[in-house]
């Protein structure tokens, strides 16, 4: 059976070769067509993230989502505790750009390896994070977000 640290490294857009796994690596839960259920799966929700479209965002998650990033530690459990947050998050950056890097299917769902694109005032910010994300029934039932926050906390105090 491969670790987790090994399925790290699948590349997400097609121009770039996938990872490919040694034989005593390979088992039936990670196969080729993982990768591409991945892609379809993360563009959508990665584009209802860019924009101020929180109604959009929230159809992603299940109704018993968990929902946690750096500035919600202790994390968000269900729509009703999620979506004012989207709602406020998302209104505050509506100009924010996410996109996949690298894309890490999993037994459960997929790990996202992210670029986010975000303005603060007259400058750009680049941060680079993780999303680890499990799929239950078509929902998102778990999803923490995971970045070093202390460069995008600095810019946003010399606003």
């Amino acid at each position: 059976m491969c670790s987790y640290p090994q399925l790290i490294w699948h590349h997400i857009y097609e121009n770039i070769p996938l990872f490919q796994y040694p034989a005593s690596m390979n088992s039936n839960i990670y196969k080729n067509d993982d990768l591409g259920n991945c892609r379809r799966k993360v563009k959508p929700w990665l584009v209802a993230w860019t924009g101020n479209k929180p109604e959009k965002l929230i159809e992603f998650y299940s109704e018993d989502a968990f929902y946690l990033d750096p500035a919600k530690p202790s994390g968000l459990k269900g729509p009703e505790q999620i979506f004012p947050y989207f709602k406020k998050l998302l209104e505050a950056n509506p100009r924010w750009i996410w996109e996949a890097v690298e894309l890490f299917p999993a037994k459960k769902g997929f790990t996202a390896k992210w670029k986010a694109t975000i303005r603060v005032g007259t400058k750009v910010i680049i941060e680079y994070g993780m999303d680890i994300v499990e799929i239950e029934n078509g929902k998102i039932k778990r999803n923490e977000v995971y970045f070093d926050k202390s460069n995008l906390l600095a810019s946003l105090m010399n606003k």
